[in-house]
């Protein structure tokens, strides 16, 4: 299995930690550029990076700020699939193309409800009693594609981080379980 991780805050950190710990090590990650953070604009790596540099594996890791740059890299490390979660930018189709079985999106929602950058927040707000995560092969459209596999959570009292804990554990959860699926060509 040779894939390629996109992802870069605490969402998908925890998504590629359970991931690794299964035993499905990525050939590289992609992830935002570090920035300045806080008042003393401190640069500071974004969590997928600190996780495989705290790590013990050897990892490549890119922070283009613009993806077009590594279209001839990642097509030299011939991928099966792509991985994307949290991934804040929108990958060029020239990108998406590039593994042979797709890419899979990870999104912290029941899609195709609240599509875009806050479903957990549009769940909370919105009072409804359950959401979940989706695993989609992406296309060039935000957070659409056709669906692998879907798993619900109950909302209940939740506050937006321990609902955000919860689904990124959920989305490691089900991608370890429907990756040995998805590559069998069961899906």
């Amino acid at each position: 299995m040779n894939y390629v991780f996109f992802g870069s805050p605490d969402f998908a950190a925890v998504i590629l930690e359970k991931l690794i710990s299964a035993g499905f090590v990525p050939a590289a990650v992609v992830c935002n550029p570090d920035r300045p953070v806080g008042r003393k604009k401190v640069l500071t790596a974004p969590p997928v990076k600190q996780l495989i540099t705290n790590g013990k594996w050897q990892i490549e890791i890119f922070q283009p700020e613009a993806l077009s740059s590594l279209i001839s890299r990642l097509s030299s490390l011939k991928p099966d699939f792509f991985v994307v979660a949290a991934y804040s930018k929108i990958i060029p189709k020239e990108i998406l193309a590039i593994p042979r079985l797709g890419t899979i999106g990870v999104h912290p929602s029941l899609l195709p409800k609240y599509r875009g950058a806050t479903p957990i927040q549009s769940a909370i707000l919105n009072g409804d009693a359950e959401t979940g995560v989706t695993l989609y092969l992406t296309d060039e459209k935000v957070d659409h594609g056709p669906i692998l596999e879907n798993r619900k959570w109950k909302i209940g009292n939740s506050t937006y981080e321990q609902l955000h804990d919860a689904l990124a554990k959920l989305a490691g959860e089900l991608l370890v379980e429907t990756l040995p699926k998805f590559l069998k060509g069961k899906i």
